[in-house]
């Protein structure tokens, strides 16, 4: 379904929407040696140049967005903890000014060990960020200096004191398995230290090779974990962690009970956001889109914006045609066939699974009518079974799950 003119032109009346909301900083130290992501360096002017184009695409875009309550916010790069603190802060003024937000969401910020002192944590605190997000990935020096990593395991305890000391009682840790040189032995003793400190949330990821990254390139001078090795640590995190207290929600994540991921399950369940800054995504009534990855290419998009608000020549268009006219990349008005694909392959990855019930719902037909022999299928292998309205991975099916994915499109 595309949004009407009406969305345009101002607030709108009827019961409030969801909405989730992404900003990028796309800054960094140094970019690590297996990063493939939108990142770079930056000297300070940059950085004020950029927060400067965030303000003025929020403010443009508010107004779109009236009939939404903000129920999530992500500050993701990046390292948007290089930031100066003040500029956090200016940007989220810039959403509380233009949107509703909710007295209860969930902010987030990302952090790398060593860009973010005392001094800057408690300001996030008095700015209403909730939530830290920690890019640990190994307690082992030796592991992390081989990705390229700028901070020790004792600058992470650094940061996670500070942090605690702060005031913050909802923090994510971000692990990896499978880096050069990793051991099953010294990805345990990283579980065990990471554990021992009781985060609220773990994030635990498998290295992957992307290409064009450093990692990549020179992967020959490396020694990775063998096949078998990396099947041992995948198993040993869900071990590690439930025996921890920590209940395995998302396929790389952990939570204790209570502290999940409310931003990223908006992801998974097809909620509504919308992402702001260079090469943020969207999705937004299952209209999809992208901002340019260009810095150039960014400002023209938000001067058009601008320029499209400013003279109210964007009202009467299509919600389609409207990113399209402003620069927007990759614009997709999602059939009802790819909203089915999203909402088994992005719903299966929770291991609460999908809702059949909330299937027919929205497209009409039952889960049955549409997937009826995959299902079938996967039931009779032991990778997928029902429960009530739930339909969900088993422990097996999750280990195979982007085969699983992959018969859920048409």
């Amino acid at each position: 379904m595309e949004a009407d003119a009406e969305t345009f032109c101002g607030r709108t009346g009827g019961s409030m929407r969801e909405l989730s909301i992404y900003i990028h900083i796309p800054f960094c130290v140094r970019k690590c040696l297996y990063c493939d992501f939108l990142s770079g360096p930056a000297c300070e002017e940059e950085m004020k140049n950029y927060v400067n184009l965030l303000l003025r695409e929020i403010k443009e875009q508010s107004i779109l967005y009236g009939d939404h309550r903000v129920v999530s916010i992500f500050l993701g790069g990046g390292t948007p903890s290089l930031l100066p603190a003040q500029e956090t802060g200016w940007i989220l003024g810039q959403i509380r000014d233009g949107f509703s937000v909710s007295e209860d969401a969930e902010i987030t910020i990302e952090c790398n060990p060593g860009t973010a002192m005392a001094e800057k944590f408690a300001y996030y605190i008095t700015c209403g960020i909730n939530r830290l997000s920690i890019g640990l990935q190994s307690t082992d020096d030796g592991e992390l200096e081989r990705i390229g990593r700028i901070h020790s395991y004792g600058d992470f305890l650094n940061t996670y004191e500070m942090a605690r000391e702060a005031g913050f009682r909802n923090i994510n840790v971000d692990l990896m398995a499978g880096l050069p040189g990793q051991s099953l032995a010294s990805y345990r003793k990283t579980l065990e230290r990471v554990t021992a400190l009781s985060p609220e949330h773990i994030s635990a990821y498998s290295l992957i090779l992307e290409e064009g990254t450093q990692l990549y390139v020179n992967r020959g001078s490396y020694t990775f974990p063998g096949e078998e090795e990396d099947r041992e640590m995948y198993e040993l995190t869900g071990r590690c962690l439930g025996k921890a207290g920590f209940h395995r929600y998302e396929i790389s994540n952990y939570a204790r009970e209570g502290w999940e991921c409310r931003h990223n399950k908006v992801y998974w369940r097809r909620g509504d956001y919308v992402g702001f800054g260079l090469g943020a995504s969207s999705m937004v009534r299952n209209v999809r889109w992208k901002n340019p990855e260009a810095q150039a290419a960014y400002a023209a998009c938000v001067e058009k914006m601008e320029e499209g608000m400013k003279e109210r020549g964007l009202c009467g268009m299509s919600f389609v045609e409207m990113l399209r006219r402003t620069g927007r990349c990759e614009v997709q008005a999602l059939t009802p066939q790819e909203q089915m694909e999203e909402f088994m392959f992005l719903g299966l990855r929770l291991t609460e699974g999908v809702d059949s019930e909330e299937f027919r719902m929205h497209f009409g037909e039952t889960v049955g009518e549409v997937y009826g022999k995959q299902i079938e299928s996967f039931e009779k292998q032991g990778l997928l079974e029902r429960e009530g309205r739930r339909i969900r991975l088993t422990p097996r099916g999750i280990d195979v799950s982007n085969v699983i994915f992959a018969a859920f499109l048409f």
